[in-house]
């Protein structure tokens, strides 16, 4: 039977008296920390440690003992494996990469490090989104000039798992103002200005004043920009009465208490894997236009082309109507995604 322990990176920033006591409210921390959970109900021992950097990983690998140690994102130097190996030759290193191809394309070292932990006894890599573990599969069988079956053993699928609790809401469209969400990180491939635009374009043809509501706490890979650009768009149009809201990252209940106060949400984004953020607004009952293309678990029918305005604007429209439809299939098609994540998961690891 396995004996798992996640260990993530504490964010640079921390500072006790605005975070969390593990230092991570944010989408990789509740990944985990939902992937932990589900393998403790599937009677799989589990653990999950936050740590300041890499040298603090020996410690809680001696007091857990785990057969596999997965380290959630790449952020340990692969120099750092050599040490960890011959202090505890028994562990199964498992890196878990959380994102696609174009947006990994954006962290300098990940490619060579990914290299560097390929080569290394013990160590398997995990992706959590099939493409990507293609992409990584021509990439490491070249350099390694693996067989098929060494590079099916080195490099696996381990997809996302989101809590099955969902509730309901009602649209009130009898107000005069629509809050639209955006959340997640400011960063490029978030698709925030083009989204925003949609959305005032939208608020327009229904006679609504826009709330667009976005989490400015957190400019991430450029993201200086896209958020320079995003406040530039509101203060010029403030005279129509659209208003751009900005909020802090916060807590997880904190935030789906956010969430569940939106009337839609977008991520019509252009590059994912899982988007937790998406989740999280259909969890709360809330109708979502996500990006099919990229959102393993969205509904097609209200999905929209994030790079078309007018596309993103006809689902709005759809989910403005229809918005328990709306929820209520995402809420089925993220269930029927997480029932296999489980069995993958549970298969894996032997429960």
């Amino acid at each position: 039977m396995s004996k798992v322990l996640f260990i993530l990176k504490r964010r640079p920033d921390f500072d006790a008296k605005e975070h969390t006591h593990v230092g991570l409210s944010t989408g990789l921390y509740n990944s985990a920390k939902f992937m932990n959970d589900m393998l403790i109900e599937h009677n799989i021992e589990s653990h999950l440690e936050v740590v300041e950097d890499y040298n603090r990983i020996d410690k809680f690998v001696t007091l857990h003992r785990p057969t596999q140690c997965i380290i959630e994102a790449i952020w340990v130097i692969p120099e750092k494996f050599a040490v960890l190996q011959r202090l505890h030759p028994k562990v199964t290193w498992i890196i878990r990469v959380h994102s696609e191809t174009p947006f990994l394309a954006g962290e300098g070292m990940a490619f060579d490090w990914l290299a560097d932990y390929s080569g290394c006894r013990n160590i398997v890599l995990a992706i959590n989104a099939p493409r990507m573990m293609e992409d990584i599969k021509i990439y490491l069988k070249h350099r390694n000039s693996w067989t098929d079956e060494q590079t099916n053993e080195k490099v696996i699928y381990l997809p996302n798992y989101y809590p099955q609790t969902y509730t309901s809401k009602v649209l009130d469209t009898a107000k005069d103002t629509i809050d639209i969400s955006c959340f997640g990180a400011i960063r490029p491939l978030k698709n925030h200005i083009l989204q925003a635009l949609a959305a005032i374009g939208f608020a327009d043809e229904i006679g609504k004043k826009l709330r667009f509501h976005v989490n400015a706490g957190r400019i991430e890979m450029q993201g200086g920009p896209v958020i320079k650009n995003l406040k530039s768009i509101f203060q010029q149009i403030n005279g129509r009465g659209h208003e751009l809201v900005n909020h802090l990252w916060r807590p997880r209940e904190e935030f789906l208490e956010l969430c569940a106060t939106m009337d839609i949400g977008l991520q019509c984004n252009l590059s994912e894997t899982f988007n937790i953020v998406g989740a999280d607004l259909i969890s709360q009952g809330v109708p979502l236009i996500g990006n099919a293309d990229e959102i393993p678990w969205a509904v097609k029918e209200f999905s929209a082309d994030p790079n078309s305005s007018k596309s993103i604007i006809e689902k709005l429209h759809l989910s403005y109507k229809f918005p328990h439809l709306n929820a209520e299939t995402h809420q089925h098609s993220l269930t029927h995604y997480t029932d296999q994540t489980a069995k993958i998961w549970s298969n894996y690891f032997g429960g």
